[in-house]
């Protein structure tokens, strides 16, 4: 596998000295820290691509083949799960208009992370993580809370729930996606955070949110 160093080097040591890990990635600007810090301490990593939240399709699909193209890059195995996106829809009736942060965020999260636990104690992992947590735009807490959650259902299966913003973790993340000049989403992934997104950009005079317009560049930041 290709070794990335990264720049800023953090001792890891996964729940109970496990060196095999399965990651939830949420995309690829979110898990490249993830990905560089966990091989770079020899963890043994697989990542689970599983988001039926994000919404349109192309979208969907952009983010997707940007966290192959790092994960093949890397050597890391890509596990691609299924885009049941009408069991989320059924999973989020009743909270459309709830905001960001929110139960719908809550239902979300859990969703994926119960795939993911599910997935794990099928196949042999005892550690699960995701890279949904390193966001400033997330709610640490709420995505720890589900994780646990998810990872108790099932014997010998541990939520790890490291704070991978610390130490620069979220600086980092950046750097790694403009080097990388990975695809810029410009909102959460749902179409309920779209359409909020759309709706504050218009009162401040701004253009609709374009599919696959925006990539991480030099200079880019993430607005939103």
């Amino acid at each position: 596998m290709q070794i990335i160093e990264p720049v800023r080097h953090v001792d890891l040591i996964p729940p109970k000295g496990e060196r095999r890990v399965l990651m939830h990635s949420c995309c690829a600007p979110c898990a490249g820290e993830l990905m560089e810090q966990m091989l770079a301490n020899g963890i043994d990593l697989t990542i689970f691509f599983y988001n039926p939240n994000i919404h349109p399709k192309k979208e969907y699909e952009i983010r997707k083949e940007e966290n192959i193209r790092f994960a093949e890059k890397m050597r890391i195995p890509f596990i691609d799960a299924d885009y049941d996106i009408e069991n989320w829809f059924a999973r989020a009736r009743g909270m459309e208009h709830e905001p960001e942060r929110g139960i719908r965020c809550t239902a979300c999260f859990s969703m994926r992370f119960e795939r993911t636990a599910l997935y794990a104690y099928e196949h042999g992992f005892k550690v699960i993580t995701s890279s949904l947590g390193i966001s400033r735009w997330k709610n640490m807490e709420q995505i720890n809370q589900c994780g646990l959650r998810a990872a108790s259902r099932y014997p010998d299966v541990t939520y790890w729930n490291y704070n991978w913003r610390k130490s620069g973790g979220s600086g980092r993340m950046y750097e790694i996606a403009k080097r990388e000049a990975f695809y810029a989403q410009q909102y959460c992934g749902c179409i309920y955070s779209l359409r909020d997104t759309n709706t504050s950009r218009q009162s401040q005079g701004r253009k609709n949110v374009e599919i696959g317009e925006t990539w991480y560049t030099e200079h880019l930041q993430e607005d939103t």
